[in-house]
């Protein structure tokens, strides 16, 4: 008897340790720190230090060098956090006034996309999926589906977005996104959530969150392929604006105003 308990409950631990290792990391796993430490400070102080305040001339990663909304989604699709580069100064201090308040959904929506798409053995920036979408394209229609929800999204008061209790936090909102800035999260190889940025070009929303996600530490992507790197192969005629030359990769997105350069870029893009 005394044997078979034993065995029973080896049984349930084991089930259980299984159980623990299959599931990806809740919001406060990721936060928490016992966890990753990705605190509301710790992800606000990471942007401050990619972008910095509000300037036409302050572009180290291409664009326009606007303030920037960063969201966190947990292994489920969670959010876990919403944070801005606004630094309280003139002219860059309001949630509703000096930062494209659109931002702030599609931020949620990359990071959601990128959480979504990726795997342990694949991680795919929302940049790559900007080919593919088109008509023609491998997964064309997939920026249709999983719609965000609108009542969720556009909920609660807005004194408090970007700030640590935004309405979205604990929500998941869903949305597809299929341009640059959402990158999912890998620590000791797992995919354990993902983080999206919006405010400026897309091509530098995506430079800004491979940086930020470089300062947090959670780069280590798996090494099937390189789908998270933005590939630049797009080539569009300068008389008519069209595409001349389609993504030889079938995974491509085209240039931006002030477009990063590979001297900025923190080795993001693929040119």
């Amino acid at each position: 008897m005394l044997q078979k308990f034993r065995a029973s409950a080896a049984l349930a631990l084991t089930l259980t340790v299984s159980a623990c290792l299959a599931h990806a990391d809740t919001c406060e796993q990721l936060m928490g720190p016992k966890g990753h430490g990705l605190s509301y400070a710790a992800l606000k102080a990471a942007l401050h230090q990619v972008v910095p305040a509000n300037s036409p001339t302050a572009t180290p990663n291409g664009g326009l060098g606007f303030p920037m909304w960063l969201t966190l989604v947990d292994g489920s699709g969670r959010v876990c956090a919403v944070v801005t580069s606004l630094d309280g100064t003139k002219n860059n201090a309001s949630a509703t006034a000096d930062i494209w308040l659109g931002s702030r959904v599609i931020s949620a929506q990359k990071a959601n996309t990128a959480n979504a798409f990726s795997t342990g053995l694949l991680a795919l920036s929302t940049a790559n999926l900007y080919a593919a979408v088109q008509p023609g394209g491998s997964l064309f229609g997939l920026q249709e589906s999983n719609p965000v929800n609108a009542t969720e999204a556009y909920e609660g008061n807005s004194d408090n977005f970007g700030k640590s209790d935004d309405p979205l936090v604990g929500i998941r909102i869903g949305g597809v996104n299929v341009f640059g800035g959402g990158l999912a999260l890998y620590y000791g190889g797992q995919k354990v959530g993902a983080i999206g940025v919006s405010g400026d070009t897309s091509c530098t929303d995506h430079v800004v969150a491979w940086k930020v996600r470089a300062l947090i530490g959670g780069g280590s992507v798996p090494v099937f392929g390189n789908f998270d790197k933005m590939f630049q192969d797009i080539t569009f005629d300068p008389a008519t604006g069209l595409v001349s030359k389609a993504s030889a990769s079938g995974f491509g997105h085209p240039t931006c105003l002030n477009n990063p350069t590979a001297a900025n870029d923190g080795g993001s893009i693929v040119h």
